[in-house]
């Protein structure tokens, strides 16, 4: 059985800890109200070791209630919440490889600028 926590809110309502967050498919869990997914905040937490405070300073979009309820629901379901960040990290891993594969056109033509620029700036040997 799930058991669900109920938080008070800045405004002193009463809300459950799922009440902050839009779960818009298993991989994708949202701050409600933003565009900003749990991951990026918990990757702050969890792999920079940053503090609500810091996070909250980061996104500004986000409140430090927000970030609060996002720390609060990952230590509350760490096990899937671990899982669901690894997930995002092989995502996350998958996607560059992705692009350094096939970039997009605009990254090719800058690397190529970026290439050209190089070749024609190298020194020439002295004679």
């Amino acid at each position: 059985m799930e058991m669900r926590v109920s938080v008070i809110g800045m405004g002193g309502d009463v809300m459950q800890l799922e009440d902050y967050f839009d779960f818009l498919a298993p991989n994708d869990i949202r701050v409600k109200g933003s565009r900003i997914g749990i991951e990026t905040i918990l990757l702050d937490y969890v792999d920079l070791g940053l503090s609500a405070e810091e996070i909250a300073l980061r996104y500004r979009t986000l409140t430090l209630e927000q970030v609060y309820a996002t720390l609060a629901y990952y230590w509350h379901n760490r096990n899937q919440i671990d899982a669901y960040l690894q997930a995002a990290r092989e995502h996350e891993e998958r996607m560059i490889a992705e692009q350094e594969r096939n970039p997009p056109p605009a990254v090719r033509r800058l690397r190529e600028m970026a290439q050209k620029r190089y070749t024609t700036s190298e020194p020439t040997s002295a004679q």
